[in-house]
This record gives structure tokens, sequence and C-alpha cells, in this order.
């Protein structure tokens, strides 16, 4: 935006809106307790635990400070933006600051998935391995292997339009989260009562880190990304019979299922696999893998497997054609992105998109084939998928000040309470996670920093800024289309 253009906004009439707004009950209301089971679902998962588990007691401090300083702000603030302009980031980003801000980002929402699904895979793929033969787990070649077949098997069915992923998605929560996180906690339970020692110190002087240097800390910046995602619930605020109450209790307790859910099954895994010997793809199946053989039932190794792959599996593909397809509603009505990219199938899905960003995940993938660490390879593409999410959220909190200054009379269903204390604290949180993220982790030890600093600033860079600014700046009219119907998903 313009220094015009700020003038001409201060100038401007706020927007026009009723002298009392009466919110009545939508047709399809949900309840405050669907709404934060709901959240809860989206956002938690056993994936990111070995990344905590590591740290032991210490993992309690690295999921609340977040929790405090970034989960609750992102929360309540997309809850006010979503009740009051519908269409997602883009909306509520191109209303508060600019329409190329805007659409940078929806792409980085978009963009973040092209780090996130190798990383996802990877987890698949060291699951698997404990199903076939565990020595797989560190093997780069196997795990890109793993990573490209199956992610060029989910583009071919998303390509078709089938609607079978939803149904594996929800029943996913169930089977490959709910089910093992709390065998995983029955099964440490057990284990300690029994009289075995804890693998990790679960002494109160171990409850805070030691100060190492920022490296110490580096691994909060994997949190950031695990609370992620909530702005994507707070479309459903509308659906509440009482938003302004029933809105903030939904996601207090959402909040702390959450953390039930990230904290306990990282303590349980500390309890049973040492943090020297702990695989950050492979660390839930080597405590389930410790516990089974501790108790003599090592063929349930492979059944939980399964499951924790079905759950993976179901959330790739509910989420894999989504974000491509807000950004390509987006692209046709602004004329974003080249007419290639904007073509639909037969199916109405957008082909072409997916098919260009398989391309890049496939090199992506090949990271595990030459970096020789496993978990170094997954470490550094989490780090650069939380680089290119955190803009989101940078902007997010920018507009939603603005919006709240300019437009204070818009209808709102929600207002968040101290707008602007949670924007600064949101925004200093993103931007401290977004400055540690550059900080290798402690676990890489001698590594050579430069590269780590050329891969994960370089991931960030290209994909995260400098393509959307060449689209931006190389578009022509032409791109411009009528808006599609297909797909419907939301940013």
């Amino acid at each position: 935006m313009t220094a015009a253009d700020g003038a001409q906004a201060q100038t401007r009439s706020p927007e026009p809106a009723p002298a009392k707004i009466k919110i009545v009950a939508p047709a399809s209301a949900i309840t405050w307790v669907t709404l934060a089971l709901m959240t809860t679902s989206s956002v938690a998962s056993l994936r990111s635990a070995p990344t905590m588990a590591v740290y032991g007691l210490t993992c309690v401090f690295f999921y609340v400070i977040p929790a405090v300083c970034f989960l609750l702000p992102t929360a309540l603030v997309s809850a006010e933006l979503a009740s009051g302009w519908a269409g997602g980031v883009y909306r509520w980003v191109s209303e508060g600051l600019s329409k190329p801000l805007g659409f940078l980002a929806v792409w980085c929402q978009f963009a973040m998935t092209i780090f996130y699904y190798p990383s996802l895979l990877a987890y698949v793929a060291s699951t698997f391995a404990y199903v076939i033969d565990p020595r797989l787990a560190g093997n780069g070649l196997y795990t890109a292997l793993v990573i490209i077949i199956l992610y060029w098997a989910g583009v071919y069915i998303s390509a078709r339009g089938t609607k079978a992923v939803a149904g594996l998605s929800s029943a996913g929560l169930v089977i490959g989260t709910l089910i093992p996180g709390a065998l995983l906690v029955v099964l440490g339970l057990i284990f300690l009562g029994q009289g075995n020692a804890s693998a990790a110190p679960m002494t109160a002087d171990h409850l805070l880190p030691q100060w190492t240097g920022l490296a110490s800390l580096v691994l909060i910046v994997n949190n950031f990304l695990a609370y992620s995602g909530m702005e994507m619930n707070a479309v459903h605020v509308s659906s509440l019979r009482k938003p302004a109450t029933e809105f903030p209790r939904a996601m207090f307790v959402s909040c702390g299922l959450v953390l039930v859910i990230f904290i306990v099954p990282a303590l349980v895994i500390s309890w049973v696999v040492p943090a020297g010997n702990l695989s950050l793809t492979a660390g839930v199946m080597q405590a389930f893998d410790g516990f089974f053989s501790h108790f003599g039932i090592g063929f349930m190794t492979p059944i939980l497997g399964i499951l924790l792959i079905a759950a993976a599996l179901g959330g790739m593909l509910t989420w894999l054609a989504g974000p491509s397809k807000g950004l390509l509603m987006i692209s046709r009505e602004n004329g974003y992105l080249p007419p290639f990219l904007q073509r639909l199938n037969k199916a109405g899905v957008q082909q072409n998109i997916l098919v260009t960003q398989g391309v890049v995940t496939t090199l992506i993938a090949l990271m595990y084939a030459l970096i020789p660490d496993v978990s170094s390879a997954y470490w550094i593409l989490s780090a650069i998928t939380t680089q290119v999410y955190l803009i989101v959220y940078l902007l997010m909190f920018v507009a939603a000040l603005r919006l709240r200054r300019r437009y204070p009379d818009h209808p709102r269903g929600f207002t968040a309470p101290a707008l602007k204390t949670l924007c600064t604290v949101g925004f200093a949180a993103s931007a401290a996670a977004m400055f540690i993220g550059f900080v290798p982790p402690s676990q890489f030890g001698d590594g050579n920093l430069l590269a780590y600093l050329a891969i994960v600033g370089g991931g960030m860079g290209v994909i995260g800024l400098l393509v959307p600014f060449l689209l931006l700046k190389f578009r022509r009219p032409e791109w411009q289309a009528e808006p599609t119907t297909a797909g419907g998903a939301e940013q």
C-alpha cells in the first residue's frame, strides 16, 4: 500500500453497519464442544512427539510457551477475522493491507505444503519400515523412494476427485491418533509401575531447559508449526449459537486437549527410548517396539504401524488438493497464475498445479537420499515448512490490527479481547520463531552452519518470496478468468 493509499484509507468513511446486530443461530449450528473436538483433531497428532521427546521433561516447557504466545493469539485473532470477513487469509490480508500481500499470504499457505508432505511421508516411511524391516528406518534412499511413490499415488487419487478420502481422514483421528496415543500412555504407566527406570530424568530440576545457546532452543520452532491451522477452524465461528462466549470456551478446551495429546506421548517416548537413540521420524514406532518387546507382544508392532500409516495417509489425501484449490480460485479471479496452472481436468481438479507441485516435491524428497542422516533431512524440511508458514501469520496479525482500526463498526460475530495485545504477542512470537529457525539444532553438532543456512534460507526465500514476486511481476491481464466453482476449499 502506498502513502497515498494510506492517507485515503484514513479519510474514508467507515463501512456502513447496522445500528444493532442481532445474531441468529444458524440452522446448522454446532456446539462449542463439537468445535473444540474438531479443532483438536485438525491440530493434534503423534507425529511431532519424537521431536520433543529428546528433551524429556523439558518438553512440557517447549509446548506450553508456544501455546501461550502463539496458539491462543492465533485462535482468537483468526476467530474475529473469520466471523467478519469470509474468504480466509487472502480476504483478511487483502482488506487489511493490500491484494499483493493477500496473494503472498495465500501462496505461502499453499507453498508450505511443498515441504510439509516430504516430512510427513518420511514419518510414514519410517513407520512402515517397522512393519517390514526396522533397519530401513534410517535408510535415506528407501525414505526418498517411499515419499516419491506415495506422493504421486496421492496425486493420482486426488486428480480423480474421489470422496473416499474424507472418511479415511475422519477414521484416522480415532485409529491413528487416539487409540495409539492412549495405548502408548497405558503401556508407559505400566512400564514405570513395574519399577523400570525412565530413560530420561523426570525430576523437577529437569523441567526447565539448560541454556547452552540458541541451539538448545531451536526445536521449539517445530512446535509453532505443530500448532498451526487454528485459523482454518475459525471459519466455523458463525455456526455457534453464541460466538462471543462459546468460541473462547471451545478454544481454551481444545488448547488443553492439544497440549495433552502433544505432551503426554512425548514424555512416554522419553521413558523408554534414550535421547541419543531417538529418531525424529521413527521415534513413535521405536517407543511402541520397545514396549511391545518388553511385554513380549512384539507381534503388535506391525499392527500399530499400519494404524499410524493409515492416519497419516488419510491426512495427506485430505489436505493434498485443498490449499491448491483455494489458490486456484483466487488466481482465476485475479490472474495470479498462468493459464496452464489454472486448467482443470475432467473431474474439475486442478491437476496441473498438483503435477507441478509434485515435480518440486520429488526434487525435495531426494534430500533424504543425499543427506546421510534421515533425522537431519527431516528437521531441515520441517524448519523450511515453518519459515514459509510463519509469513502467513506475520501478515495476518498486522492485517487484524488494520481492520479493527479502519472498520471498527464492521459486523463481527466474535470480537477478540485485547486484540492489540494478542496481535503484538503473536507477531513477536512468530518473528522470534522465524529468527530461531535459522539456528541449527544442538543435535547437529559440528554440522556445516553455512550449508544449513543456505538450505533453510534458500528454501524460504525462493519458494516463499521469490516465486510469488515473479508471478505478480510478470502476470498479464489475459491470465484472469471467471471464478471456478470447483472444489470450494477455503484458504
